[in-house]
This record gives structure tokens, sequence and C-alpha cells, in this order.
């Protein structure tokens, strides 16, 4: 009984997939075909029956006449049912082939807060840099976040969820030492990926200034990444000269200089065999991920495995044997013959 009842619940009939979903449409038309009869019957010749007097009582017995027509309605509502096809389909995904370890170093110095990339730089890359997880299929990634320090977040994973918490976390402030230390963090991401057995090993290290912190010189720390097969991008981000930072105490918009070691960004990116890019703005940003999301491309296949299982049957059952009771109310008192 309760299987019986499972069928017809909310939650079942919505968690079909339907191989003819626009039968589903023609449910409409079954109360319809009854307010149809209805009226034809009505056109046709009246056949005169005489009463005795006064008015018939009436009572719920008589309401009885209308259970043929409510048992045929649902036959033909099964039967639409049973007709669109009802399915569920499990998807079983196998995988294959090698990914990318890839490690993200993003600065969270001060100079991120300034607004030539909307909101402002860091959070046009932390948004960016989200929308990349997106396209990695099969890599682990990694997260350090820096400033005058440098600190790993994340571990190689593919956990892409918790990526994109970290990420979400990440603010100006969060490290205590403010400043650049562009060599500390190559170091630390290097530390990361100096175990990896991957085929490819990558850092995208995510500037807006100039290495002016830390004790590894940037040269070194890339040279260093390089000895241990991996490979580097630098994304310079921001643009050079006055720059709208914040507004001053009367709400006028505030401009700061600023600059980027363009230079030692070309450098470092040549010394590990990768490649430098500069994103002027958000549009910019957002080539970039996607240049070395072609660059950086995984050997990873996928199988899928599609198991189709109908469940038409029950519903069709259903059909015929509302449709086999009908038929027998037909032979009964409930059955009107001067309507049919």
């Amino acid at each position: 009984m309760n299987d019986f009842f499972n069928l017809l619940r909310y939650t079942t009939l919505a968690g079909y997939q339907w191989q003819e979903p626009r039968l589903l449409l023609l449910i409409v038309a079954v109360p319809l075909l009854f307010v149809l009869r209805r009226v034809l019957a009505r056109r046709r010749a009246q056949v005169g029956v005489a009463f005795g007097p006064g008015l018939l009582p009436r009572d719920w017995v008589a309401a009885l006449r209308f259970v043929p027509d409510v048992v045929l309605g649902l036959a033909l509502s099964f039967g639409i049912v049973a007709l669109a096809r009802p399915q569920r389909t499990d998807e079983r995904v196998e995988q294959s082939g090698r990914g990318i370890d890839l490690v993200l170093a993003l600065d969270v110095s001060g100079s991120m807060e300034i607004q030539d990339l909307r909101p402002n730089r860091l959070e046009a890359a932390k948004r960016i840099a989200t929308d990349f997880l997106k396209t990695r299929v099969g890599d682990r990634l990694a997260l350090v976040a820096f400033a005058g320090e440098a600190f790993s977040l994340a571990p190689l994973t593919t956990d892409y969820d918790l990526l994109r918490e970290d990420l979400a976390a990440l603010r100006v402030g969060m490290i205590k030492l403010d400043g650049t230390a562009i060599g500390t963090a190559l170091g630390v991401a290097t530390n990361r990926l100096r175990e990896s057995t991957a085929k490819s090993r990558v850092c995208i290290l995510l500037s807006d200034g100039e290495n002016n912190a830390g004790s590894l010189d940037p040269l070194l720390a890339a040279q260093l990444a390089h000895a241990f097969g991996i490979r580097i991008y630098t994304i310079g981000l921001g643009k050079d000269g006055f720059v709208p930072y914040g507004q001053d105490s009367l709400g006028r918009t505030r401009y700061v200089q600023t600059r980027l070691d363009e230079t030692t960004m070309r450098q470092l990116a040549s010394a590990a065999e990768g490649q430098f890019f500069r994103a002027t703005d958000t549009a910019g940003l957002r080539e970039v991920f996607k240049q070395i999301n072609r660059l950086e491309k995984s050997e990873i296949k996928q199988l899928r495995f599609r198991n189709t299982k109908d469940f038409y049957l029950p519903y069709l059952w259903l059909s015929i044997g509302l449709w086999l009771l009908w038929l027998g109310l037909r032979s009964t008192f409930l059955s009107n013959p001067l309507e049919d």
C-alpha cells in the first residue's frame, strides 16, 4: 500500500525524467472531456420521465453516480502518465589520465584595495580566480596568500568547494605584515609542489606591486622552482600612475600613485619557462586566465555510463485496472443509462 501511495506523491513524480513530457499536458484535457460530454448530452432529445408528486429527497447516495466518471478520469490520467514514460537515470563517471598540480598565489597587500578594477583589485581577482576553478577538471589546486609574508591556505586538493571558500575568505589585512613578498610567495608555492608527481606543475602568481618584503630574492626563488620542474605564470595587475583609492573626508575620490615592477615579473616567468601577462582591467584579467587555461590543459578523459530505468509500468497497470473497474461500474446502479 505504501508503494502505491509513493507512486502518487508529488516528490516521486517530480523526481522523474520524462521521455515525452509534452504528453502530460493532455491530463488537463481529461476533465474537459466530461464537460464536453455533458454539453452534448443536453443537446440530445430529452426523454420525459414521470415521478411521484413532490421533490425527491437528496442524500449522499446521489453523489455516487459520479464515481464512474471519477474512475474513468483517473484511468485516462494514469494512462497519459504511462505514455509520457517516467524514467530515472543513474550516471557514473570514470576518469582516466593525469591532471595538473597548480598553486595559485594571490597578493593580499594593502594596494590590492585600489579601485582601478571593480570593485577593487583583490575582489576582481577573487571572482575571476573562482571562475577559473570551475574550468579545471581532475587537477589538484592549492592556494597561497601573501603580503609582507606568505602563507599556504589550502594544500593541493581536488576539493574545489574548499578552495572556493578559502578564496572567498581572502581579504586585505589578513596578513599583519604589509608589503609584497613575491620571493617568499614563490618559495611557499615551490614547497607545495616540489614533491608532486604530476606531469605538469604550475604556479600562477598574481601581484600588483614590486617585491619589497621577505628574505628570499624573487629571481632566486623562480630559479629554484624551475629546478623542481615548476612552470611560473606571473600576472601583473592594475594600471601604473594615479589610480582611484577610496574617498577623502569630504567624500571625494582619492587618487594614489602605483607602479608595477613589470621587468622583474617578466624575469620570473622567463626563469621558470612560463609567461608574463598584464591585466589593467577586469576584462583583461579574465582573458589572462582564459589564456592560461588553454596553455595548461589536463590529460583527463571521462567515460560516462548511463543506466536508464523506466517506471511507466505501475501507472499503466493502474490505468488498466481502473478502466476495468469503470467497465464493471457501468453494469451497476451507479451508471445512468439515460445519460449514456
